[in-house]
């Protein structure tokens, strides 16, 4: 094997010649040495290559997106000028970028129905994510993407309460101010293993859905004092559904298909795009009896490539579906809104993720895809174990699976005994008034606490 001289710009990158074999990050130049064909470059083969420059290519430009946005932000931030000293009591710690704010916009209802009664401010770390929520401008925004800009901001306001809805590395940053409660309260209730973290116990509090989280918790978390540090709210989201439908009802059955992302790591396959989602899609859109919302989420194909390309196949059906018949009125979603697709859909078919539990929490018919991935971890001591599963060798037979969920008297009998356990009187506007209840009891626990420390 013999080395071949680095060229300039490419230290630390392999271009090696390997007789008969293209090892990873190689390049293979093969040529004829005699006839016509001298000279004649045969093959071109770079494995790994493409991929290298697709990657930097993507780096650069994320990079660029993300100066552009710090140039946005910290210029409406100017023309804003400060926010009213002491204004706000709570604030909503965010320091992803935009790719997360599904996790954040599902919280804008209830957080500005709780506003009416406590200002909310967003302290927004990343400039992608400030950029987003200054356009989406649900609520007043604060940009601190340094330690000491969060040091200022919080010398100018009388923050009780941080409310947490993921957990980004970053939130350990706020996790050093005192004298205020640092309060997770998730995007979401479900059986995924997010949902269990060790990470609760560095909250001070943390807001669930109901009995069937606390239970989780228990079962998996060692000493974690959960009945002093959890509180039961229901799930907020559900007084405040959001946008509109954007088709005219009709005898057509509504089918929502929403699946999640591909995952990380094995243990977190979830998605059902490429096991599940092409076959019962094509099926659907061949039936001249149901409509298809279909909502992937956003982050699909972002480890997978192969992934990624499936949802892409479905989009290309649906929009072709809709060409050959504009009445099918199906919906490729991809807004900002949560909450229409909930109401409108008559069936819903979710991968392991909130979604499951968002839809459990309408009491509708609910499919759940049941993981290819051998190591997919599912808690079945759950809803999970009791669920309506929807296997990749069944989704050839979603038709009849839908059939079934809609009209069996004994899956909706057990659909509403779920219903209960994981969140609570699903009574309209029962979970808006647990929620600032909570917020209140804080709020008291916080004046006991300063009383005695001033």
């Amino acid at each position: 094997m013999k080395d071949t001289p680095e060229p300039a710009g490419t230290a630390g990158a392999s271009r090696r010649i390997v007789r008969g074999r293209i090892e990873p990050g190689s390049l293979r130049i093969s040529r004829s040495s005699h006839g016509d064909g001298a000279g004649r470059l045969d093959t071109v083969e770079g494995v790994g290559v493409l991929n290298d420059a697709k990657n930097a290519v993507a780096v650069v430009r994320k990079a660029a997106r993300g100066r552009s946005a710090y140039r946005e932000v910290t210029s409406a931030m100017r023309e804003q000028g400060p926010l009213e000293r002491d204004r706000f009591q709570i604030a909503v710690y965010f320091a992803d970028s935009d790719v997360n704010m599904y996790q954040m916009r599902q919280w804008y209802r209830p957080l500005q129905e709780l506003a009416k009664t406590w200002p909310v401010v967003v302290m927004a770390r990343h400039a992608m994510g400030a950029k987003a929520l200054l356009d989406d401008g649900a609520l007043p925004v604060a940009f601190v993407p340094e330690v000491r800009g969060v040091e200022r901001f919080i010398e100018r306001q009388d923050i009780r309460i941080v409310l947490y809805v993921n957990q980004n590395m970053r939130n350990f940053q706020m996790f050093r101010y005192g004298r205020r409660w640092h309060v997770f309260i998730n995007h979401g209730e479900s059986d995924k293993m997010y949902m269990t973290t060790n990470q609760y116990k560095a909250y001070d509090y943390a807001f669930i859905a109901g009995q069937a989280a606390r239970d989780r918790l228990e079962r998996t978390l060692w000493d974690a004092d959960l009945d002093r540090k959890v509180i039961e709210i229901g799930r907020p989201q559900a007084d405040h559904y959001s946008g509109t439908t954007p088709f005219t009802p009709d005898e057509r059955t509504i089918v929502l298909y929403a699946p999640t992302w591909e995952g990380d790591r094995p243990s977190a396959s979830y998605g059902s795009i490429v096991s599940h989602g092409e076959t019962l899609v094509e099926r659907l859109l061949s039936d001249p009896r149901y409509r298809v919302i279909y909502r992937p989420h956003p982050r699909s194909g972002v480890v997978d490539p192969a992934y990624g390309a499936a949802n892409r196949r479905i989009i290309g059906a649906i929009r072709a579906a809709n060409n050959a018949d504009p009445a099918a009125q199906h919906v490729f979603d991809d807004g900002p809104d949560i909450g229409w697709q909930l109401a409108a859909a008559d069936v819903a078919i979710s991968d392991i993720s909130a979604m499951v539990y968002d839809r459990l929490a309408t009491g509708k018919p609910l499919l759940v895809t049941r993981p290819v991935e051998p190591a997919a971890e599912i808690d079945e001591s759950g809803y999970l174990g009791a669920c309506e599963w929807l296997t990749a060798e069944a989704a050839v037979n979603v038709i009849p699976e839908i059939t079934r969920v809609l009209e069996d008297p004994h899956t909706a009998g057990r659909l509403e005994e779920w219903v209960r356990r994981y969140f609570g009187d699903t009574t309209p506007g029962a979970p808006t008034a647990r929620f600032h209840d909570a917020i209140a009891r804080l709020m008291r626990e916080w004046d006991t606490h300063g009383s005695v420390s001033a």
